[in-house]
């Protein structure tokens, strides 16, 4: 008959241990992390709007931290701005666990850039490099071998890509659904060839 009270009681110590903790108040930051504000807050911000975020304080850029630890996507398509180097360098120190990364049309991404992405995300399903001029067959290492779930790799208009690399694709990838090597001038039909017979899930 007394577990009900004692329990009553020992929750209004905690609380009010909580509100003296800061002159009475509770702020934002007492919420839960990890089971309030990155899911339910901060998951509704866009990409600009975290890493505004981030700026405010040390408590904020832990914040979003959390926050960049579960995004699922990054699209970047297009996205040649100012310093956006430096925003995707704090992406590959953060992301773990992404599943698309649209990177077309980058032309600052080279392979000190991505590889630290693609060593955090070894579940990848998408992967978008097109007309991505200024990285090597070494950032596709990763995505090769490492990447098993991986769905979708869009290399278009990269004149980069090597035949080994294609054949080590063969080799290690045997479920893509969706390839593109349009306009790789490399790649020879003997590669080609090999590749689609084994690859017979593609569409």
């Amino acid at each position: 008959m007394t577990a009900l009270p004692n329990e009553e009681q020992h929750l209004e110590e905690m609380a009010r241990d909580v509100l003296s903790s800061d002159g009475g108040h509770i702020t934002f930051f007492d919420l839960s992390w990890e089971d309030v504000i990155v899911p339910k807050i901060l998951s509704n911000f866009t990409l600009k709007e975290l890493f505004t975020f981030r700026c405010c304080s040390q408590a904020t850029k832990r914040l979003v931290e959390l926050a960049l630890e579960k995004l699922v996507e990054i699209d970047f398509a297009g996205n040649n701005s100012v310093n956006i180097e430096h925003t995707f360098k704090v992406l590959g120190e953060n992301c773990k666990r992404l599943e698309n990364l649209q990177l077309a049309r980058c032309n600052w991404m080279t392979d000190d850039l991505l590889l630290p992405i693609l060593a955090r995300n070894k579940h990848l399903k998408i992967v978008n490099l097109n007309e991505c001029v200024n990285i090597t067959p070494l950032a596709l290492q990763p995505i090769i071998i490492e990447c098993k779930d991986l769905r979708v790799l869009k290399l278009s208009k990269c004149q980069w890509l090597t035949t080994g690399a294609v054949d080590a694709l063969t080799l290690h990838q045997s479920n893509l659904e969706e390839f593109d090597i349009s306009h790789c001038a490399a790649i020879g039909e003997r590669c080609l060839i090999i590749f689609f017979r084994k690859l017979n899930k593609l569409t």
